[in-house]
């Protein structure tokens, strides 16, 4: 212990006395620990971390399968399955879904769940006020209580303590509180949401509608093998007795854990594992690369603490002691480093991927985690120049008088380090200049329509609200005049489908005159029904005919637009405008459609990118919506400035026409595409940050290492300039061994770079595996950063006295 003390007092004191090394190699190590103890927090608390309910590992979801696809499950199924089954402790069904709550202070569209009662208790999960659903409350007409989650109790209810047996309104239908849950473990948005009894009414109980998600809890020493087994069996009973229904279904029990992780961000988070594994690699080599180069300024040190009689294993011992000391200080400022990294992470992660019942932080694996890099970090930095000095020669060395050979054999390690630094670091630029080329491809897409001063919303109006379509049509042309007229606003519509959205409807058609089949087997197509100033209003082009006018309405003549896309695929060779389309259309209420109507299309119009930004979308085709009135749509409206500031006057429009029902989804334009790609840009970003990181260790590698042999090779260059050469010579031969380094680990690089780009394949847009602007971009970028850290070091050589370099040898 005495001997481990004198040790780190002397490698303290070592590090005081050059504080340039000693800072360059902490921050590359807290770089490199804090970037992979970031990523390592994010994929453990949304992986690894357990779920934090009653004996996790039994917990389970049954999917209902078809053609090998997870399906939710049909109301008559879940009955089934919970009476017939025996390798269930419990099972649950859960419905999603929106509500208007509606009380003094307002209304307010929020998220609701319908659970069948005992779902709480198969959680495990105590209530913070209350109790969760008696068995008989899941019965028609006794399914009107509610749990409120803890963010409404406290937002909307002022964490009212005797809200316990308070009626609160949904959807215009009074509801009793009986109860409130604890907070959740996170503070995500999807926890804003109430949850009432899940009932099945005689009519819902069918086989041909899936809407339920069922969770279940295993009983205790029942395997997922044998509930799949049981399960299999019970289907297949089922399959038999009802086969018009329920022909070729089947079923899988899989666990809980991770069964909602987006499949997208497990992919994204394995990628920036592997770029941030490359960040510590490189950091790893640096700090390796500045304690050899310290060794070697030290061989006179070493040699007369040899000559005094220190042991081979007391000189080693010291040399890894000093990088455990910079390991720890590392380590340190790495985990610091990771908790911004995680708060950052958190916020700009897309919306609604990350699981809402794990948190995401330091946690106890995690900071096992990070000692581990320490540990492993200060392992491979610190074996280098250890064995260095373990082999050192004393008495070369204290004849050198501390100066190295000239020679390179006596730096192929440091410079095999700076060739393997940057071998990795274009390995990792490459993938984040995949990701931003990508990134920029999809920021530039043609989206068919205008995004500025836009804003766009829904009217959940209630079911039943509307029944009739003079009812419609009268609803929301005065809503409409009304909006219009508000200061600020130059046009509005109404319509069932928006862009990026998608459209309101898919709807099989044909074209008159050509021969058609079953309505299964005809083609389909996007089906929105819009009043004349939609095309107007988003800024959608109108390539051939003309848009629609108030004249399209009811009793007219039977008029459609239909995309680009859809005169390509249908109508390739004709003249669109002398063509009818035979489609029925939507009914309220009805599976099917109606009986065909005879649409005669008088527009075609630019495509629009109608589900999402990298989908291409569906052909479509646009219908009055006074011809087709339906009674529930979206809203968009066109404002001469910020779409914003129409907001409040808009609200009041709502608030006047139905004190009940409340703007739903309140977003501009803009907004709606920047969250669409919010994706792209969340690993554009992170793969750009880490890219960043590692050209810039990389620079400081080669940095380091040309000064250090600028250092060492003084005598020389002095001989060199005494001998005739100029400083353009110098500089070149200090130049030319810099980059070649560069250039060889360049060359390695761009194998990984392939094997990068290959990973990432599936998620690029616009982009392939091997991408030639972007990987000459950032190995350009990467010459650069070299020749930039080998010319400070070159341009400090051309400065040498000669007579002072001689005299100084």
């Amino acid at each position: 212990m005495a001997n481990f003390w004198r040790d780190t007092v002397h490698g303290l004191r070592l590090l005081r006395k050059n504080p340039g090394f000693a800072s360059v190699a902490i921050l590359a190590l807290a770089l490199g620990i804090g970037a992979n103890t970031a990523i390592f927090s994010v994929v453990y608390g949304a992986m690894l971390a357990p779920l934090p309910y009653r004996d996790p590992g039994k917990l389970v979801v049954v999917w209902s399968t078809s053609k090998g696809d997870h399906m939710q499950v049909s109301p008559a199924d879940f009955l089934d399955w919970s009476r017939e089954n025996s390798v269930f402790e419990a099972l649950a069904a859960l419905g999603f879904d929106r509500t208007t709550l509606s009380d003094a202070n307002g209304a307010e569209l929020v998220g609701i769940a319908y659970e069948t009662p005992g779902a709480d208790k198969m959680f495990g999960q105590p209530m913070l006020l209350g109790r969760g659903f008696l068995r008989e409350e899941g019965e028609p007409g006794k399914d009107h209580e509610v749990d409120l989650s803890y963010e409404i109790w406290r937002d909307r209810f002022g964490s009212d303590p005797n809200i316990l047996g308070k009626t609160i309104r949904l959807d215009r239908e009074p509801y009793t509180v009986v109860g409130v849950y604890r907070p959740a473990p996170t503070d995500r948005e999807e926890n804003s949401r109430l949850t009432a009894p899940l009932s099945f009414a005689p009519a819902n109980i069918r086989r041909d509608n899936h809407p339920l998600i069922v969770e279940g809890r295993l009983k205790p020493g029942v395997t997922l093998a044998q509930a799949n087994a049981e399960m299999a069996a019970i289907v297949q009973r089922i399959d038999e007795t009802y086969p018009d229904t329920s022909k070729s279904w089947g079923v899988q029990v899989v666990p809980l854990k991770n069964a909602w992780l987006d499949s997208d961000l497990r992919a994204s988070l394995l990628l920036l594992m592997v770029a941030v594994g490359f960040v510590l690699l490189i950091a790893c080599a640096n700090v390796a690369n500045l304690m050899l180069a310290q060794g070697v300024a030290r061989q006179r040190e070493i040699a007369v603490r040899g000559a005094l009689g220190a042991t081979r294993g007391q000189v080693v011992r010291q040399f890894l002691t000093e990088s455990l000391l910079i390991a720890a200080i590392g380590s340190a400022l790495g985990v610091a480093l990771a908790w911004a990294l995680v708060k950052v992470i958190v916020v700009i992660v897309p919306a609604d991927t990350l699981p809402m019942d794990k948190p995401i932080g330091l946690q106890y694996p995690v900071l096992l985690f990070s000692l581990g890099l320490a540990v492993l970090s200060s392992a491979v930095f610190g074996s280098a120049p250890a064995w260095q000095a373990a082999h050192l020669d004393l008495n070369e060395a204290l004849k050198e008088g501390g100066r190295s050979s000239t020679g390179a054999r006596r730096h192929w390690l440091r410079r095999a380090l700076v060739v393997a630094e940057f071998a990795l670091a274009l390995t990792l630029l490459a993938g984040g200049g995949l990701a931003i080329h990508s990134f920029w491809k999809v920021a530039h897409v043609d989206l068919g329509f205008r995004k500025d001063h836009v804003l766009t919303f829904f009217l959940p109006l209630r079911q039943g609200q509307l029944k009739t379509p003079d009812e419609m049509d009268s609803y929301f042309r005065q809503f409409l005049e009304k909006i219009e007229a508000l200061p600020g606003v130059t046009s509005a519509t109404v319509a069932t489908g928006m862009p990026v959205y998608g459209p309101g409807f898919r709807l099989p058609f044909s074209i008159a005159g050509q021969a058609t089949g079953e309505s299964s087997s005809r083609p389909s197509v996007g089906f929105s029904m819009v009043t004349p100033g939609y095309f107007e209003t988003l800024g959608i082009r109108i390539d051939r005919g003309r848009a629609f006018t108030e004249q399209d309405a009811a009793g007219g003549a039977h008029v459609v637009i239909v995309s680009e896309r859809f005169v390509k695929q249908y109508l390739a060779g004709a003249d669109p405008l002398t063509q009818i389309v035979v489609a029925g259309p939507p009914v309220p209420g009805a599976r099917q459609p109606g009986p065909p109507v005879e649409w005669q299309i008088v527009g075609v119009n630019h495509d629009v990118r109608n589900r999402g930004i990298r989908d291409e979308g569906l052909p479509e085709m646009y219908v009055p919506f006074w011809q087709s009135p339906w009674p529930w749509a979206g809203i968009g409206v066109r404002t001469a400035s910020d779409p914003a500031s129409v907001n409040r006057s808009i609200a009041g429009v709502v608030r006047n026409m139905d004190p009940d029902l409340p703007m739903a989804e309140v977003m501009t334009m803009d907004q709606v595409v920047d969250e669409t790609v919010g994706g792209e840009r969340f690993e554009a970003l992170l793969f750009g940050t880490f890219s960043g990181v590692a050209l810039l260790l990389a620079a400081l590698g080669i940095y380091g290492v040309m000064t250090f042999e600028v250092e060492q090779r003084t005598h020389e260059i002095g001989l060199r300039m005494a001998l005739g050469a100029g400083r353009a010579q110098v500089l070149a031969l200090i130049l030319k061994d810099g980059m070649i380094q560069a250039l060889a680990g360049l060359a390695l690089g761009f194998g990984g770079a392939f094997f990068v780009g290959r990973a990432m394949q599936s998620r690029l847009y616009g982009v392939g595996a091997i991408d030639p602007l972007a990987l000459g971009a950032v190995a350009a970028l990467l010459l650069a950063a070299a020749l930039l850290a080998c010319y400070v070091p070159a341009q400090r050589a051309t400065k040498v006295d000669p007579m002072v370099a001689l005299r100084e040898e």
